[in-house]
């Protein structure tokens, strides 16, 4: 499956948004996702939250090819 961002045309109608074509679930489950790691951030005070982000993004995306 391909990921496809949001694109600002969302539907909460049936099981998939129209707009991007994901599961209102995998969308939940984002939103989630992004929540906590605000609220992390947030919690530690970073004075540089663009690097916490992209320290994670880059974890994620090296587990990912290495699992």
């Amino acid at each position: 499956m391909k990921f496809t961002p949001c694109t600002g045309q969302c539907t909460e109608d049936g099981s998939h948004c129209l707009g991007c074509g994901r599961s209102h679930e995998e969308i939940a489950a984002t939103r989630k996702m992004v929540k906590d790691q605000v609220e992390f951030a947030q919690q530690q005070q970073y004075e540089n939250p663009e690097e916490f982000i992209k320290f994670i993004a880059q974890k994620v995306y090296f587990t990912l090819q290495n699992s």
